[in-house]
């Protein structure tokens, strides 16, 4: 069987912050030294009040609101993150990071070791959780600086850190807005994940996870596992309207029916195969398979109130920041069902909170699509707190 190759990576000057000193993790061990990949948008105020931290999904990155350097596509939230824009960086100074864990300038498996070991981690990463990311980016906002943070926002596995953020830094966070996601991974959830690294597992180019010492990578386990949760990325409804049971012959010729008899088994393809076929090999030149099996295991372990006895509003008690949590009806992934229960342990621990489901058939990656109720609750839920804060609608001055 033929192996995957590794293409030449594209050269990145990431911009980082560099901790020497590392990190204690929930699993006892001390990672050091620690890199984090950031990138920033916008002024920040001479007050340093102004602060957005955005924390990205599963799949994301840093680059939030411009071209991606190895991609050359669009920022995954240039959409909202901009001059005007719902997240509007003439009022507010937004910072992304790529996670702890992650494979774009942040450490991870791949990094090395250290600076007398230039060997990647591969497997032998330690096992991280949500809460190492968010301390991964409390360094990181301390070291800019910023004692406050206006707010934080995410969507996915970038709504389980806001609400780590909310519950291991509550002084630090005066607003959050948790989206499609949930306080803990659900059993179906962990599933979904568990097949996606077996998938991984099974490609013949794994080796133990040591991958690069063969200078290949396991593309197809890879690409199947992203094609597998792009799935439940989307809903019944979206995936109709985009493909309906279209098919599309092999040299790429839409639209054109099986005729005459001569149905082939791998000839023609439907259009959805076409779609995650695409969306499998497109993701393996920029994501690192050791990186998705950490990442998703962080995912797993995710449970807000097991450090109180199963009491998820004993994990806010107390909490003075504001709460928008925010659902979408046709998301099957985090269903709004797990977004009311964690409205409801909110307002039981006696927090500020509202809570609004967006009719949408996009599925759970509405978030990041054109969707102008959405877009709407953002700028409204920001802008009342800004207002509140007395915030001013333009930076003035900047803190350099």
């Amino acid at each position: 069987m033929d192996q995957t190759v590794i293409a030449p990576a594209p050269v990145v000057e990431h911009e980082r912050a560099h901790f020497p000193e590392g990190l204690t993790l929930d699993c006892g061990m001390t990672l050091a030294p620690v890199e984090i990949a950031y990138r920033t948008y916008g002024t920040l105020s001479e007050a340093r009040d102004n602060a957005i931290l955005i924390c990205h999904a599963l799949t994301g990155d840093q680059y939030v609101a411009e071209t991606h350097p190895v991609t050359g596509r669009r920022g995954w939230w240039e959409r909202m993150v901009g001059p005007g824009r719902p997240i509007d960086t003439d009022r507010f100074f937004v910072i992304c990071s790529n996670v702890l864990g992650g494979c774009m300038g942040s450490t991870g498996p791949r990094s090395p070791r250290g600076a007398s070991d230039a060997e990647p981690w591969g497997t032998e990463f330690p096992p991280i959780t949500i809460r190492d990311m968010v301390r991964a980016q409390h360094a990181l906002v301390r070291s800019l600086g910023i004692e406050h943070l206006f707010a934080v926002v995410g969507g996915s596995m970038g709504g389980m850190q806001v609400l780590e953020w909310a519950t291991t830094y509550p002084e630090m966070v005066k607003a959050a807005m948790p989206i499609a996601t949930s306080a803990f991974h659900s059993a179906q959830n962990i599933a979904f994940n568990e097949v996606s690294r077996q998938a991984i597992f099974a490609d013949p180019d794994w080796h133990g996870g040591r991958y690069w010492e063969a200078g290949v990578i396991p593309a197809r386990g890879l690409a199947v596992a992203r094609m597998m949760a792009h799935i439940t990325y989307l809903s019944e409804d979206a995936l109709t309207r985009k493909f309906g049971r279209r098919v599309r012959k092999s040299d790429g010729t839409p639209n054109q029916p099986c005729s005459g008899g001569s149905l082939s088994m791998f000839g023609e393809i439907f259009e959805v195969e076409s779609y995650l076929r695409h969306q499998g090999s497109s993701f393996v030149r920029r994501f690192d398979a050791n990186s998705y099996l950490t990442i998703t295991r962080a995912m797993d372990w995710m449970d807000i109130a097991a450090e109180s006895d199963g009491d998820l509003a004993d994990a806010f008690a107390g909490t003075r920041t504001r709460f928008c949590v925010v659902s979408f009806s046709s998301d099957w992934l985090f269903p709004t069902s797990q977004s009311r229960t964690l409205v409801r342990a909110l307002m039981r621990a006696g927090a500020n909170v509202s809570s609004v489901e967006i009719e949408t058939d996009k599925g759970h990656d509405a978030f990041l699509l054109d969707e102008p109720d959405f877009d709407r609750t953002v700028r409204g839920f920001l802008s009342g707190v800004a207002e509140h804060a007395d915030l001013p609608a333009r930076v003035r001055g900047g803190a350099g």
